[in-house]
Order: C-alpha cells, then structure tokens, then sequence
C-alpha cells in the first residue's frame, strides 16, 4: 500500500496523462473499448511499482514502455476474435478527413502489433528513437527496420500523396492538441 503522498502523486500523475494514455492506446489497438482496457492495466502495473519510482529514470518512457507491452499482450489474447460495434463519434469529422481518418486507421490495422506500436509511439505520441525502443523494450535497430517496414507499407497501402500528413490527420481527429505531425 502506498503512503499518503505517494498516493496523491500517482493520482496527480495518472490524471495528468490518462487522456494521452489513452489516446495512445486506441491508436494501438484501433478500439477505444479495448484503449480503455489496456491504459487500467497499464495504470495497475504502474501503480503497483509506483513506490519505487525514484529508481526510473524517466518515468513518461516507462509509462509508454509499460502501455506498449499491455497492448501488445492484449493483441495476442485468443479471445479477441469477439469485435463489439463501435459507438457513433463524439465529434463531427469534416468529410474530407474523414476518409482519411477511416483509411489510416484501417492500414493501421493492417500492421503487425510491434510495427503498429513503433507507428503510433514515434509519431503520434512523438517520442525519439531512443524513447521508442526504452517503451518497447527493444534495441534502437529494432524500432528502425520496424519504423521503415511500416512506414513502407502503409505508404503502399495509403499511396504517397497521403502518407506525409496521414497520421497527424489521425492524431487531430482523436482530439490530440499537438501540431501535425509527419511521416518523414
């Protein structure tokens, strides 16, 4: 159980970032459902270490790392044959980036899990190389032959006039306050 003061930071730090978490898992997993599932877990398992914190050297990274690994364990289960309907959006998508929107989820959805993670961690949640591999938890060679891989095939799938803007299209869409950001 955790003291008082530490209870209030992991609140203070699992409020701050739950949106981005979050976010960052439905763009992992391509099911807010599920984003909503692997963030708990995820927030559990930092929860659970959150005593020792002062030990993790960067702890946004290893929130990632934990978010990663939750996602990617979840994409192996079994059961995940079952796909429940999809709620109507929250906001309205102006059509132009709306089919968009649906093409890149659904290359998203193409990719492998780890390729799919590298995607949305490099450049949606803009973390370096460096970050990328430390939330992975593999070397920075691995997260560039999976960034190119990915990057190749969603070009194929999205074509090269789409590619460049594609996910900050994305990310805007999800409600990301961030700039857009490119595949290049």
């Amino acid at each position: 159980m955790l003291r008082t003061g530490d209870l209030e930071d992991f609140r203070g730090f699992a409020e701050e970032r739950l949106p981005h978490l979050r976010r960052t898992a439905y763009l992992m997993c391509g099911d807010w459902h599920h984003a909503e599932d692997i963030t708990q877990t995820a927030l559990t398992k930092l929860y659970s270490v959150w005593g020792r914190r002062r030990r993790i050297q960067n702890l946004e990274a290893y929130a990632h790392r934990v978010l990663t690994r939750a996602c990617i364990d979840h994409s192996r289960r079994r059961w995940r044959r079952e796909h429940p309907a999809r709620d109507l959006p929250d906001h309205a998508v102006p059509a132009a980036d709306l089919a968009l929107e649906l093409q890149v989820r659904a290359a998203l959805d193409g990719l492998p899990a780890r390729q799919r993670a590298v995607v949305v961690l490099r450049y949606w949640a803009d973390l370096d190389i460096a970050a990328t591999a430390a939330a992975m938890g593999c070397s920075i060679g691995t997260v560039k032959s999976h960034t190119a891989r990915a990057l190749a095939r969603l070009r194929a799938l999205l074509g090269d006039d789409h590619s460049p803007d594609a996910i900050g299209t994305l990310a805007q869409s999800t409600h990301h306050n961030r700039e857009k950001v490119t595949l290049s």
